[in-house]
Formats: C-alpha cells, structure tokens, sequence
C-alpha cells in the first residue's frame, strides 16, 4: 500500500514538475531517515516510508520548499535535515574543518623551515675528520685496491 503511495506521488511529481512544482526525488534528497541516519533516498525501512509520506502530502498540497522544511522540521526534529542549520553547535560542523586544515598548514608552515634547518646544522662533511694516521692510510688503500 505504502509502495503504491509513493509510485503514485512518483508519477504526479512528474507531472507537477512540467508545471514547475517540486519533485518528491528532488525533495527527498535534503532530507533523512530519522531512524537509520541515511539519505531518505536511499533507504525505504518503514520510517523513511513515513516520511517520504509526508513529503508527498506536502508536496501535493502545494508547499514550496521552505514550507516543506519548516514542516518535516516540525514533525521529525532537526535530525531530518541532511544539510544541519548553521547555527548554535551545528556551526563547528562548518567552522571546524577549514579551521583545522589552516591551522595544520601554519603548523606545518612553521615547522618545517625549523626542522630543515635543525638537519643541515647536524650534518658533518664527510671530509671533516681528522687526517688517518699513515699505516692505516696504507691499510686502507690495500683494501681498495684488492677490492676493485
């Protein structure tokens, strides 16, 4: 019955949409399943049945989007929207990542000239030892020269 129900708001979406109303696909996409937090088009458990539902209804009726918003907010809660509000602690959802990313190439930025630096200062020239005494310069030579 439910399954007749939204193939029927289907097919009257279609239509509604030549005349320039909204789609209930189109819909649908700003919103989730409230019970399994999935894209409420992806999902058809029973909730998300219900609410593509209530879209229907709503959209049939007229409503533009704002309306149908406020509406499914109202009937569901805020955990409906898939794009949250951003406002209060929904914020940091926007704020928090480009902050995050800033911060690490600054950090980065920082450090990294400081870490290069640090490395050139610790290395030693291969040359800067002290000159072999003359027997193992000798020695040292024997073994190159059987070596090759």
């Amino acid at each position: 019955m439910a399954t007749l129900v939204i193939l029927l708001a289907l097919t009257a979406g279609g239509s509604a949409m030549a005349a320039g109303r909204l789609n209930l696909l189109d819909v649908e996409t700003q919103f989730m399943c409230v019970s399994c937090h999935e894209p409420l088009n992806t999902v058809s458990s029973p909730q998300a049945i219900s609410e593509k539902q209530a879209l229907a209804r709503l959209i049939d009726r007229g409503d533009n989007m704002q309306q149908i918003t406020s509406a499914m907010v109202s009937y569901y809660g805020v955990q409906v929207l898939a794009r949250p509000p951003a406002s209060g602690v929904n914020l940091l959802i926007y704020i928090l990542p480009p902050a995050l990313l800033l911060g690490g190439l600054g950090l980065l930025a920082y450090t990294l000239p400081r870490w290069r630096a640090r490395a050139r200062a610790e290395q030693t020239p291969l040359a800067s030892g002290a000159p072999l005494p003359p027997d193992q310069a000798a020695r040292l030579d024997d073994e190159l020269a059987n070596f090759r």
